[in-house]
């Protein structure tokens, strides 16, 4: 009788995880923002999952925080080993998320956000990560261009082929079943209150697995 109660309660326990968030969008979308939002609101509640990344830091990018910037060589190891849950490339540098980087912050008891590109999602759909997939989309890839502009952090080149990769974007939010959500990044408050009415329910879980 002990027996089936604790194994009841362990699996109560398991079930009131709180399931991962997978995150896309294109460069200007405002992907950043909106999660900058959620950590501030939330500190406690959502961690987030530091990718690899074998481009160059930005200026006021910190290693560890905003990516763990690592050589191809080193990448491509630990891809090999099996260590990464999905990988991709763009512009000629790669990107991934390590199975250590999701769980470190699942150990917390915390939503584990996955900040991933259109390969990505592909990928993690074929595995059993189960998250909650959200696509933040500009109003029209007008907007989109004139943010990206705005930021004059690229050369005109380089910024070509991100609009080039933001219609592939645009498009691919709009397979179905790919997303649970999509937000259309408009006006931020509106989206930011509807990206929490979509997670309010991974929220409480949370809080009541800290409580």
């Amino acid at each position: 009788m002990l027996v089936r109660h604790i194994s009841n309660f362990i699996r109560r326990r398991a079930m009131a995880k709180p399931r991962p968030v997978v995150i896309s969008g294109p460069s200007g979308a405002g992907k950043s923002t909106l999660l900058k939002l959620l950590l501030k609101e939330y500190d406690q509640v959502f961690g987030f999952s530091v990718s690899h990344t074998t481009r160059n830091p930005r200026p006021g990018e910190k290693n560890g925080k905003d990516y763990h910037f690592v050589s191809r060589e080193e990448m491509l190891r630990g891809i090999e080993a099996g260590e990464f849950i999905e990988n991709a490339e763009f512009s000629g540098n790669m990107y991934g998320t390590s199975k250590a980087a999701v769980q470190e912050v699942q150990a917390k008891n915390q939503i584990c956000i996955l900040d991933i590109d259109m390969q990505g999602v592909r990928n993690i759909k074929k595995t059993d990560l189960c998250p909650i997939y959200l696509s933040v989309q500009p109003p029209s890839f007008e907007i989109l261009e004139q943010r990206l502009r705005q930021r004059k952090t690229e050369t005109e080149e380089s910024l070509q082929k991100r609009l080039t990769a933001a219609k592939s974007d645009m498009e691919f939010s709009k397979e179905p079943g790919m997303f649970d959500e999509v937000l259309i990044n408009d006006v931020l408050e509106d989206a930011y209150n509807r990206l929490k009415s979509v997670l309010i329910e991974e929220i409480q879980k949370v809080k009541a697995l800290q409580n």
